[in-house]
């Protein structure tokens, strides 16, 4: 029997807040008590039976500011059958990983009707946001008080909420209690340890999780790199012939280390239940717009938009504007080598000690321009992505990365490559390599934590003066948490974080065999990462909603990519070397056909290593396998009673037809 909600919950006046929602300020009385019906709701009436409050009482909304303020919750039985509906897996008692239901929840490991913890507070979060956003239209035409505000049937109430602007934000609240458990462990306390991925995948769920437990092991696995660059650095600076075990090491690393991380990922990923957690329906993108009709697949009403338009819009505005942005980026670069042209030439002229700083000053000033430029870009790609009009989340996330990456890879890389293999300069580009590898990191530090660090503490001190002026009797603790909350930036996902690591993977691994150094450079960045990208997440941004994932996604093709690339170019750095041309005096020929030859060989090298290493430990594999196996048994015995049930009416049937059939008499000729 399938327990539903209605049977169960019970209404509760008090709860433990988990969301906030904001309104607009002018929104009118009729449409928030529209929402708040809808909210609280019973499922069969088209509700999310959910627990709402404002934030203030009415007196308190008198006294202070900040009225439209919204505080969302659920009971506990909501929100285990709220996992039950969204497939989310758990660990059983016999240690196998099953979707949770609520009908075997004893099943289930340090699952107790006393015990709140079962599930973790981001997946109640994740939860509780699933539920706002299957909130959908039934008979309503507009949305009450707002007729401009168009609905339709099995349209998302919160998604048009938002793009009308009634609803401004909905975030979850951070639970200070456990935030403070977590930030002990994680960040506060300076001390070479492993970070708590499991905890910090409790809080915040996978996605960043998976973010912060790849940096770890990629700062781990440039170990090596580092220590092995810092001899050669030293001792054998303009030996390139010695850099050939270097870059053959280089090489090898790159993609051992990519291999083995997929293995490590399958095993958190498993451990947490969203390897093979099942993938949910992918409802259109809120920003997706067309003209309304009927979607084949769901029978839904939604935004219809046909794909030729799309890609009219793709290969006739953006790639244009795409390649237009690559040609300024190179026109740019041309303007740093003349001024590194007048630097050098300075410098040969006068030959005093500040013309040689001066020498690094071309580098500083073009590293600054490629970090503006890059975030300048980022804004037009979003833009030009959104107008594309993808109706998946996944489509537009694509999209948006391969207009990113390409950018980003020839606005960071083209001067280097132009460096290494036009001018071929190579003491030039050690020097351009190191400064915009360091510049950029420090750009990034600054940037990324430390100024919204400072701006955000500037914030919570006029917060706190705001709630210790007030007389009101109200919550301060929890009112001054909530308006301190909503003015915090928004964190946009970890695309950020991974184009940071790709391009310091490209600085390490292009270019290894002339500057080994930069291995030790990255190692102690990362360190610093660590601890700045959780202070971002803990104290200067929103709590982010978690998001399953069972790995890094378009990101691990990403790095695998720069891997291949990273071959070519050192086998043509290490071939353009005067040693090994020396070893070819009379034809240049066997020089770039041996070099060929062995950027082939190593590029077969690397992928029979990543088709020698599997992607999932055995153990794993196998646990996969065993669930598979039961899934299918499971469908097949539901599928052997559908049809015993089918067999035995059509024999209630034929004995009801028999019962009722009266024989006639038979005629003999005598009669």
């Amino acid at each position: 029997m399938k327990v539903t909600l209605s049977a169960l919950d019970t209404c509760e006046s008090s709860f433990t807040p988990l969301v906030v929602l904001e309104l607009a300020q002018d929104v009118k009385e009729e449409t928030k008590e529209w929402l708040k019906n809808r909210i609280i709701s019973k499922k069969e009436d088209g509700g999310a039976q959910l627990l709402f409050r404002p934030l203030l009482n009415k007196y308190e909304k008198e006294t202070l500011e900040n009225q439209n303020l919204y505080l969302v919750g659920a009971s506990k039985i909501t929100l285990l059958l709220g996992a039950e509906a969204m497939g989310l897996v758990k660990e059983c008692n016999d240690n196998t990983m099953r979707a949770f239901t609520y009908g075997t929840r004893y099943n289930f490991k340090d699952f107790d009707d006393d015990n709140d913890d079962f599930l973790t507070m981001a997946e109640c979060q994740f939860i509780i946001k699933h539920e706002l956003e299957n909130l959908r239209a039934r008979d309503e035409k507009m949305i009450p008080g707002y007729p401009q505000a168009k609905l339709y049937p099995g349209k998302s109430l919160l998604r048009r909420l938002l793009t009308s602007g009634i609803v401004i934000q909905v975030f979850p609240l951070h639970d200070n209690e456990a935030l403070k458990k977590l930030e002990d462990t994680w960040y506060t306390r300076f001390t070479l340890k492993y970070q708590p991925i499991d905890h910090i995948r409790g809080y915040f769920g996978e996605t960043i999780a998976l973010y912060f437990g790849f940096l770890e092991y990629f700062t781990v696995a440039l170990i090596p790199m580092a220590v092995i660059g810092l001899p050669y650095y030293l001792f054998v600076w303009e030996d390139y012939d010695k850099y050939v075990i270097f870059a053959s090491f280089n090489l090898i690393w790159s993609t051992v280390i990519l291999e083995v991380w997929k293995r490590g990922c399958a095993n958190m990923t498993y451990r947490w239940g969203t390897l093979v957690m099942k993938r949910q329906f992918e409802e259109p993108r809120p920003g997706f717009h067309g003209v309304l009709g009927t979607n084949p697949v769901t029978g839904r009403k939604e935004p219809l938009y046909p794909s030729y338009k799309r890609q009219l819009r793709i290969y006739l505005v953006s790639l244009p504007f795409v390649c237009l942005c690559l040609y300024f980026s190179l026109y740019v670069m041309m303007i740093y080598f003349d001024m590194e042209a007048w630097a050098l030439s300075l410098h040969e002229n006068s030959g005093s000690e500040w013309t040689s700083v001066l020498l690094y000053v071309p580098s500083i000033i073009y590293a600054i321009v490629i970090e503006i430029m890059n975030r300048l870009y980022r804004y037009a790609a979003e833009f030009l992505t959104s107008w594309e009009n993808h109706r998946l989340e996944s489509a537009y996330q694509n999209h948006l990365i391969l207009k990113v990456l390409v950018f980003n890879f020839l606005n960071c890389f083209a001067s280097l490559f132009y460096i290494a293999f036009v001018l071929r300069d190579m003491k030039l580009l050690r020097q351009s390599l190191a400064t915009l590898l360091i510049t950029s990191q420090i750009l990034n530090q600054i940037m990324e934590s430390l100024l919204p660090y400072w701006l955000q503490r500037k914030h919570h001190v006029q917060v706190k003066r705001k709630v210790q002026a007030l007389k009101a009797d109200i919550d301060a603790t929890l009112y001054e948490q909530v308006v301190l909350e909503k003015e915090m930036g928004t964190y946009l996902g970890t695309f950020d974080d991974y184009l940071e690591l790709f391009l310091q993977f490209g600085y390490v691994s292009l270019f290894s065999c002339v500057y080994p150094l930069a291995a030790a450079f990255a190692v102690l960045n990362n360190f610093t990462e660590v601890n700045s990208d959780a202070l971002k997440m803990c104290r200067v941004l929103k709590r982010p909603f978690s998001e399953p994932s069972a790995n890094i996604g378009v990101w691990q093709l990403a790095f695998e990519t720069m891997s291949v690339i990273s071959v070519v170019t050192n086998c043509a750095l290490i071939g353009m070397s005067p040693q090994v041309n020396a070893l070819f005096p009379e034809s240049k020929l066997d020089l770039v056909l041996i070099v060929v030859a062995v950027e082939h060989a190593l590029l077969a090298l690397k992928f029979i290593l990543a088709f020698a290493i599997p992607d999932k430990p055995r153990h794993i594999q196998m646990k996969l396998a065993r669930l598979e196996f039961e899934s299918l048994e499971a469908l097949k015995q539901q599928t052997m009673l559908g049809g015993l049930h089918s067999d035995s009416r059509l024999q209630q049937s034929v004995s009801r037809k028999t019962d009722s059939y009266v024989p006639e008499p038979v005629l003999s000729s005598d009669t």
